[in-house]
């Protein structure tokens, strides 16, 4: 089990469900993206930018996805209050698996 795994599995079965999903992403898209844990999250890098994603209380917070990105129309509804550039995807809902795949393709 890697790091990215050991964390997941740290998390009741509904969270892993969705944090395995936004994992499975990057690699589907990207399979030859680098994964590890950085800042105690999951991260996601290629030669210029890097992702990452952990679960909290309440929701599972995506970031840096800085204001001014060509998707921010779609990514308003999940921009945090109080942060510059982290998204929130709520526990009680569904993932925006779509959206999801978006910002991972416009961002690595």
């Amino acid at each position: 089990m890697n790091q990215v795994e050991l964390y997941i599995s740290t998390f009741e079965t509904q969270t892993q469900e969705k944090l395995n999903q936004i994992r499975n992403l990057f690699f589907e898209l990207l399979p030859d993206i680098k994964e590890s844990i950085s800042y105690n999250m999951p991260s996601y890098t290629n030669e210029k930018y890097t992702l990452y994603f952990a679960s909290y209380k309440n929701h599972i917070g995506f970031d840096p996805i800085g204001k001014g990105s060509k998707l921010e129309k779609e990514l308003a509804p999940f921009r945090a209050k109080n942060t510059k550039d982290t998204l929130h995807f709520m526990h009680n809902k569904p993932l925006p698996i779509n959206l999801i795949k978006q910002i991972i393709l416009n961002h690595l």
